[in-house]
């Protein structure tokens, strides 16, 4: 299989190079990066330094600079691995192409206009039926730090598309010693995993800079749960997703994890860096931080409560204090422990 990964960032680097060390399969895996300087850097050195620091890159894997219409030329399987702010424009430049696509990025799309309270940012699926519904498309999500990935580290992964072709191409494509990827067809509930789980990460690493305690995380997790499955279901995804890898299996691995970029922007919020200061310092998107306000924005237009997702925008925006943050949530009155898709009250 000849599989196409435009971006060559961490996460683009890190499925790069996985699949190149599935030598079983003999795939032919190219790594495209938008700047030519990087991907001559990147070709000679045999390691991106900027990313993955001393990480070999397989001698198999080829680097190359270049559009996406050049890179998908040829292809069996393109993946695009740019942040979200980029995939609507990657989409457009794959209009017509007739392989399966599938994106890696996690988060939800900025309104188009902020200044209407109608327009809201859209998920990735539904970037993709406006701008290129004739693509074969799909997502490949889940628990997962692009670190591990590139070191050959056991994970697990879903490939969620309506299309049966293209969860069948990333399966063919990744799934090998290391890496083991399921099948799904609820692309709504993978994606909403994807974002949200970001958000909440934002909120863990708040919850253990300020030393709550693991009790208080544990609660945190949990009942974050319960705003993305109420979330997720107003938007038609189905409740087992959120059980699943894509969503508790995403949500604890980001809310827990040493490498987790959302987690760490929490806990250099409580040790009382700014916003600039928290997001300048990793070097990486933090997905999170950018589509916090639009999630809860969704969300309080499909009349579904996410006190904790609230209180994250709340503190973003500098209109609350870390402890302020948490002691609104904590103050919280007492509601029945369920999960709602619409007009439900949501404990946090």
């Amino acid at each position: 299989m000849k599989i196409c990964v435009h971006g060559a960032g961490a996460w683009g680097t890190a499925v790069a190079v996985n699949a190149a060390l599935n030598t079983a399969v003999g795939h032919e895996v190219t790594l495209w990066a938008r700047d030519a300087a990087q991907a001559n850097a990147i070709s000679k050195g045999r390691e991106n330094s900027r990313y993955l620091p001393g990480l070999a890159l397989p001698a198999s894997l080829g680097v190359r600079a270049g559009d996406i219409g050049q890179a998908h030329a040829g292809a069996d399987l393109v993946i695009v691995a740019t942040p979200m702010a980029a995939l609507r424009e990657q989409l457009i430049a794959l209009r017509g192409c007739t392989v399966p696509v599938a994106w890696l990025c996690k988060g939800v799309e900025p309104a188009l206009d902020a200044s209407s309270p109608t327009s809201f940012g859209l998920l990735a699926h539904e970037i993709w039926a406006q701008v290129a519904p004739d693509l074969i498309a799909g997502v490949l999500s889940g628990p997962s730090f692009a670190q591990e990935v590139a070191e050959g580290r056991p994970t697990a992964l879903v490939a969620a598309s309506p299309h049966a072709a293209v969860r069948d191409a990333l399966v063919d494509a990744f799934h090998g010693p290391a890496l083991r990827v399921y099948a799904n067809d609820d692309i709504v509930g993978v994606e909403v995993g994807g974002a949200v789980k970001n958000v909440l990460a934002i909120a863990t690493g708040l919850c253990d800079g300020l030393a709550l305690g693991l009790n208080a995380r544990a609660a945190l997790i949990t009942r974050g749960l319960a705003e993305m499955t109420r979330f997720g279901l107003a938007l038609g995804a189905r409740a087992e997703t959120f059980m699943g890898l894509s969503g508790l299996g995403d949500l604890v691995l980001t809310s827990t994890g040493d490498l987790s970029r959302n987690r760490k922007v929490g806990l250099l919020l409580a040790q009382g860096q700014t916003l600039a200061q928290a997001v300048a310092s990793l070097g990486h998107v933090a997905e999170g931080v950018y589509c916090a306000r639009t999630v809860v924005q969704r969300a309080r237009g499909l009349g579904v409560e996410m006190p904790i997702a609230e209180g994250v925008v709340a503190l973003l925006d500098g209109r609350v204090s870390p402890r302020e943050a948490v002691a609104s949530l904590t103050g919280r009155d007492p509601v029945p422990e369920t999960v709602r898709a619409h007009g439900s009250r949501g404990s946090p």
